[in-house]
Formats: structure tokens, sequence, C-alpha cells
């Protein structure tokens, strides 16, 4: 059994290995195999280890194995979570959210292998793991202390920071939605050009795939202009406070990052090295807007 020290090891390489599902998962959509072990779940082509192995059962059947690996260490992590930092008021909800999404999640990549889901169900995949994902790492802070050492419940936060803050994160896991979709409905290259569907002409979509494709540009657009919004309004109301500066300037950075690689994948005709940065930047964004709220949660209230 890991000692209580050991406890910060195990919430990095879990978190660490969750960050790699998400990747992965995005991995398998965007090169086609989600089929790469046919209909048969959890052995592959109905082996435990395939005869033949080509790129695509290979990255199928390495995503299953980190994610399992992945299952495996978040319930360690929980058990001992539990055991160490279960005097903390958020340490058992965190550790439920860890274990039922990442089980929720293994649920619906199952059912997609055996049942073939609809685009709309499989689009659910993506942002149900984001959900583990920002639990574990939300976890990890809550072991490392994090709160403490920004003397979180000291930070007061006005009721205009608290409420946007709140409300883009929900926002953000529709945009997240809207994205899986794109890829699911391989709407990706539906529009090849940026930021209109066509050249130089505002048209309206004609059809599904451009419904879909300009739907997720237009909310991801709302979405970079409130976080703008919020980061000058954090840098001019809260110079104070580090932790509030510079989180919210990260997570600007980070949104600019997520609409440059967004725009350069639809130029580049989905390389594929780009967007998979895509899929990291917006898994740490949601990850950061999550913390803010533990650090809303914890911080003194002033209208």
């Amino acid at each position: 059994m890991l000692k209580e020290k050991n406890l910060k090891w195990l919430s990095v390489f879990t978190t660490i290995l969750m960050l790699f599902v998400q990747i992965g998962g995005a991995l398998v959509t965007k090169t086609g195999s989600a089929d790469g072990c046919g209909k048969t779940w959890p052995l592959c082509h109905g082996q435990f280890v395939p005869t033949q192995i080509p790129k695509e059962t290979l990255i199928e059947l390495a995503h299953r194995g980190v994610s399992g690996l992945a299952l495996i260490s978040v319930t360690w992590l929980v058990v001992l979570s539990i055991k160490y930092i279960g005097h903390k008021r958020e340490t058992k909800f965190l550790c439920f959210m860890s274990l039922a999404f990442i089980f929720a999640q293994a649920l619906i990549g199952a059912a997609a292998v055996m049942w073939q889901q609809n685009d709309f169900i499989l689009a659910l995949h993506f942002g149900i793991s984001l959900i583990s994902f920002s639990s574990v790492f939300l976890l990890t802070l809550l072991i490392f202390e994090v709160d403490q050492k920004f003397e979180a419940t000291q930070i007061i936060i006005k009721n205009h920071l608290r409420y946007h803050t709140i409300a883009i994160t929900c926002f953000i896991y529709i945009v997240i939605y809207s994205g899986a979709l794109v890829r699911h409905a391989q709407a990706s290259l539906a529009c090849l050009s940026w930021p209109l569907c066509t050249k130089s002409t505002f048209a309206i979509p004609v059809n599904f795939y451009e419904w879909v494709q300009m739907s997720h540009r237009t909310l991801a657009g709302m979405l970079f202009f409130w976080l703008l919004y919020l980061f000058i309004h954090a840098v001019r109301n809260y110079q104070q406070y580090r932790v509030i500066k510079y989180g919210y300037t990260v997570a600007f950075i980070l949104v600019c990052l997520q609409v440059t690689t967004g725009a350069l994948s639809v130029m580049t005709l989905l390389n594929l090295n780009i967007a998979l940065m895509h899929a990291l930047f917006i898994t740490l964004l949601f990850g950061l807007l999550c913390y803010f709220i533990l650090l809303i949660s914890r911080a003194k209230l002033r209208n």
C-alpha cells in the first residue's frame, strides 16, 4: 500500500494518464481507428491478442490499454484520497465524479464498438471523459494543497466574476460537445475556408455538415470573446491576487491557441498533430476553468 507521502506521485501519474486518455480518444477518432478491433469488446476481433495488427488496430488497442490502466489508477487514487484527505470537503465529491465518469466513459466506448451509436451519442464520449479528467486534476490540486499556497480562503471574488466563471464553464462544455460532433459527424472539412464557410462570402450553411461546422465555429467565437472580456476584467480588478490575474491570463492564452489550432486544422486539411493539439488545449482550458470554480467555492464573497 502506498504511504501518504507517495499519494502526490500517484495523483500526478493519474492526471497525466487521464490526459493521455483524452488525447488517445481524439487520436482514435481522427485516424478512423474506432473500428480497429471490429465489433468486439474488450477483446479485439474476438481475440485477446489479434494475429494481425494494422495501424488502426494498434491505435485502438493502445487506447483501450491506456484507458484500462487509467481506470485502475483512478480507483487506487480514490481509495487513498478518501483515506488520507477525506476530511477535506471536496474530496469525496471529486472521488465520486472521477470514478463515476471514467466508468461511464468506458461503457459508452464499449457501446460504441458493439452497437454503433449515432453521432450525437458518440459526441458525449469526449465530454464525459473530460469531466473525469477534470475531477482527477482537481483532486491532485487538493492533494498538493494548491489552494493553501494561493491563500484561496483569503481571496475576495465579487459576484460578477463568480457568475461569469460558472456560466462560461457550462458554456464551454457545449462548445466541446459541438466540436466532438464535428469529428464524429465527419464535418471537419465541410467548410474549407476560415472563418467563413466560403471565401470572402457570408452565406447560410446549405447542408447538415456545414451547419455542424459553422455552429461550432460560432460557439467557439463566442467563447473567445467572452474569455477575452473575463481576462481584461480579471487583470484590471484583481491585480492583488496572482492566482486570479495569471490564471485568467493562462485561460486566454489557451483559448487563443485553441482558436489558432482550429483554424490551422482546416487550412492544413486536418493535420494530425495540429488536430491533437486542438484536443489538448481544450482539455487544459476546461480543467483550468473547473479549478476557478473550486477557487470561487473557497474564496470570500463580496457583492
